[in-house]
């Protein structure tokens, strides 16, 4: 339920939509991001309160079918979040699924990256208690994160204890079907308390061997005076936290100030991360300096970004709600870190947050604003061209060939086992053959360019992976002497639901149009490039890359013979024999089913394939009308 278009809000407590709350209302500042979850919450059937630091992955080994399979994970970090209360010495910490909710509000403040959550309940005693719990994960301080924690009793004096606290005792298990996976990425090193106002937990990942710390710093507050209460520290199980007991009264609300600092060893101009957090917890100001501090940050960054639409409110709102959300991803706190840009953002665990080819879409929204963003993304991918040159020699190529599935070092990370949770079923899973995330890459890089006219950049990283992703695919290109054409056999395009013919035991499938087209444009880009730029740095890259003549005049042949399959009536076609597949029943998949936007689960299940059909998940023709790049070469060329 929409409040203006520049909150969200919702006004009812739904256990079974909580996970997609959770994720909506995520909060992040481009180093790190918290989902959505309630702060006295664990994992559990309802709630899952990840934390995710980006370009923080690690790798573990489990026996699937029989067959010992790796795979890297963004790792969920220690939730910072832990902070709840219960009345008297009762074993009852809040729940909110334990007590009568008389008013629920979960409110996200886009225009100042605030999530408010107000609850009024009666508990089993029939005591009425209303609290507010405002949160923020800071902008412009971005190992800082805040919740203010306001508790007020409407009909009862007494005893509260709350109890504020660091866990590390999580598990990547976000994802149902990646459940059977090993998730236990972390190890506990050292915790406790740092003084009697902060505690703190230092944990490592157990094969990529980050140092994550973290450290809070807890007060209690009634109106603008410290409430002295009655500290415990203890240390259980990975989480480590302090109870505080004080007396509460009737009416008079205690506000509860949990201050936490993280760091990872990946971090830059730090000693060690414990050491650096528990500094930085132990300065940092109260909750009210940081929400003004936020609140001019993100001021600054709307000035930038927010685009205003003539049209109705929920258009508005869902437009800013989706640049809110690059922003918990990608800001100015990404800039020189070595980080991509995960599918799913640091919003959870789905595709185990690596990179795919998703930044060509977020890409034009940070370069036309904001470039040095997109220079420090593409910088991420301009590090692992040794990586993607190893890759293409072990698969027999030459040139660079960038992984589909992307994560700490550049390495292949696609699963080669993929779970159907319908069939329940493993089964190989042939993604990696998207060769098109290259030509993304290759794309990325030349829109950046195209738009700042960024010689020095091109000149230090681009030429270089362009010139090596030309390679991959003119090594991938076949000469049909029958046709007279170039041809690439065996990928898969955009286009998931096609990997493969039916009947045939070849993976991936002939000549697919986004592929075969972009491969062209690549080309062409490349021979422009090398008539424009002096002849100096002709040499130089010539000699740097082992760069010959022979190439440039085959990649020129390429451009001029490269086939692009038609169906009959002159439609381009998804790809080779594509308009001789059967037809699908849409109709009667719906009526059976439906929600059919996994048809390819639904149809293995049957003991079918989507390879039969003409089903798309992803239009390959479509992507082809999103490459726009009008123009080569920036008019001021020869830097």
């Amino acid at each position: 339920m929409s409040k203006d278009d520049w909150t969200l809000v919702y006004r009812k407590f739904s256990p079974s939509e909580e996970g997609h709350r959770e994720a909506l209302c995520t909060l992040g500042n481009g180093l790190f991001a918290t989902r959505g979850a309630a702060e006295e919450s664990f994992a559990d059937e309802v709630h899952y309160p990840g934390t995710y630091v980006a370009g923080c992955y690690n790798r573990l080994d489990t026996t699937v079918a029989g067959h010992t399979v790796t795979n890297e994970d963004l790792v969920n970090c220690p939730n910072w979040l832990s902070l709840s209360f219960r009345v008297n010495d009762e074993d009852r910490w809040f729940n909110l699924r334990a007590v009568k909710v008389r008013q629920y509000v979960l409110e996200l403040d886009l225009r100042r990256g605030l999530l408010t959550r107000r609850i009024s309940f009666t508990d089993h005693c029939g005591r009425r208690f209303t609290f507010e719990a405002q949160r923020l994960v800071h902008m412009d301080r971005p190992h800082l994160a805040a919740i203010r924690f306001t508790l007020t009793s409407e009909n009862w004096s007494g005893r509260i204890t709350v109890r504020s606290g660091l866990d590390g005792a999580v598990v990547n298990d976000g994802v149902v079907r990646y459940r059977e996976l090993n998730g236990a990425h972390l190890d506990v090193i050292q915790s406790g308390p740092a003084d009697d106002d902060l505690v703190y937990l230092l944990v490592r990942t157990k094969q990529s061997l980050v140092y994550i710390a973290e450290a809070a710093r807890t007060h209690l507050f009634r109106d603008n005076e410290r409430v002295l209460a009655k500290r415990k520290h203890f240390q259980k199980d990975g989480f480590v936290g302090t109870d505080l007991t004080f007396e509460i009264e009737c009416g008079v609300p205690v506000r509860a100030e949990k201050i936490v600092a993280l760091f990872t060893s990946r971090d830059d101009a730090i000693s060690e991360s414990a050491n650096d957090a528990r500094t930085a917890v132990s300065e940092a100001n109260t909750f009210e300096a940081l929400q003004i501090e936020q609140t001019r940050a993100w001021a600054r960054i709307w000035q930038y970004m927010d685009i205003e639409l003539q049209t109705d409110r929920h258009d508005q709102q869902a437009l800013r709600l989706n640049i809110f959300h690059l922003f918990q991803t990608v800001s100015w706190n990404t800039i020189d870190r070595d980080v991509g840009v995960p599918a799913r953002g640091l919003h959870g665990e789905a595709y185990h947050g690596h990179v795919f080819w998703d930044e060509l879409f977020i890409f034009p929204t940070f370069t036309g604003k904001v470039p040095e963003v997109t220079r420090s993304l593409l910088k991420y991918r301009s590090r692992r061209l040794e990586s993607a040159r190893r890759l293409a020699r072990k698969a027999g190529f030459r040139g660079a060939m960038y992984p589909w599935q992307s994560g700490s070092n550049g390495e292949e990370e696609t699963q080669r086992l993929h779970l159907n949770p319908r069939s329940g079923r493993w089964l190989p899973d042939n993604s990696h053959l998207q060769r098109h995330v290259n030509l993304a890459i290759a794309y990325n890089f030349w829109r950046y360019f195209r738009t700042t006219n960024d010689w020095t950049c091109m000149y230090r990283h681009g030429i270089p992976m362009l010139v090596e992703i030309g390679r991959l695919f003119d090594s991938l290109t076949t000469y049909n002497q029958k046709s007279a054409r170039y041809e690439i056999l065996g990928v898969m395009g955009p286009d998931e639901y096609h990997d493969g013919y039916p009947g045939r035991d070849a993976k991936g499938v002939n000549n697919n149009a986004y592929t075969n087209v972009m491969m062209v444009w690549l080309f062409r880009q490349l021979l422009e490039l090398f008539d424009h730029i002096p002849a100096q740095r002709q040499r130089e890259f010539t000699d740097r890359l082992e760069l010959q003549d022979s190439e440039l005049t085959r990649w020129e042949k390429i451009t001029r013979r490269m086939v692009v399959p038609f169906h009959g009536d002159g439609i381009i076609s998804q790809f080779e024999e594509y308009d001789g597949l059967e037809e699908f029943d849409w109709n009667g998949y719906r009526k059976k089913y439906g929600n059919i936007a996994r048809l390819d689960r639904i149809l293995e299940a049957q003991g079918d394939t989507p390879n039969r059909y003409k089903v798309s998940k992803q239009a390959d023709v479509c992507m082809l009308f999103f490459r726009n790049c009008p123009g080569l070469i920036p008019s001021n060329t020869r830097t």
